[in-house]
């Protein structure tokens, strides 16, 4: 059985379409819950929840993914954790991939990744993500993983408030606990829409080498803060 865990801050214009999209494109005998994390919506985000007739279940959290994300998988009753961005949509079938990967012991990965964009360079660069190169991973492909093998490697990094999703990822790739699954999960493309493709192509490519060299979490939050959020 697989426990989604969606943490959210500000998503009244997804939400709604996302929990119905995991509804409408997986065997409900799979999922054991739907867990939604809030971080301090002001938007509406948890009302939209709440007025839905859908079994999901709604934390109240501190602001961060981070945080959020250890906070549903501390309830999630599921044997796998499921762990997506509220503005992306995984592939039909998503659970059966899922379990299938774990049953062949495949204990941890994600999908491939497509935005709702058809620039060639974002084209591209979901082109990348069908191969296991370290450097192709992103939370946005979403990561699914074990409960065992979560809370083995003790969850995310709450220290972490951008960049989350790759330090667990790392340490998968480490422990060689990672697939890529070759179906694509579609992602928004509003954060390259704000901020231009180019520019902020490149600032994601700065983080990416200043945890390359070694720059702590506060490192990149500052540098994240003022380029980006």
């Amino acid at each position: 059985m697989i426990s989604i865990v969606i943490p959210i801050l500000n998503e009244a214009e997804n939400i709604e379409k996302l929990l119905f999209h995991l509804i409408d494109n997986a065997s409900l005998k799979n999922i054991q819950e739907i867990i939604v994390v809030d971080g301090g919506s002001t938007d509406g985000s948890q009302e939209l929840v709440k007025n839905l007739d859908l079994k999901v279940i709604l934390l109240n959290s501190k602001k961060g993914r981070a945080i959020q994300m250890n906070r549903g998988a501390k309830i999630a009753k599921g044997e796998i954790l499921y762990f997506l961005h509220a503005d992306s949509y995984p592939p039909t079938h998503y659970d059966k991939y899922i379990i299938d990967e774990v049953k062949q012991n495949n204990q941890a990965g994600c999908f491939r990744l497509t935005f709702n964009n058809n620039h060639w360079w974002l084209r591209l660069a979901s082109w990348f993500t069908q191969f296991s190169w370290r450097a192709c991973r992103g939370g946005d492909q979403s990561q699914f993983i074990t409960k065992a093998l979560f809370e083995d490697i003790g969850g995310f990094d709450e220290r972490f408030t951008i960049y989350e999703d790759n330090i667990l990822i790392n340490e998968l790739y480490r422990r060689k606990e990672f697939v890529v699954i070759n179906k694509k999960i579609i992602t928004s493309d509003r954060l390259y829409k704000r901020h231009g493709i180019w520019k902020l192509q490149y600032h994601f490519w700065v983080i990416y080498i200043k945890k390359w060299f070694g720059a702590n979490a506060q490192e990149l939050h500052n540098y994240y803060k003022k380029y980006i959020s």
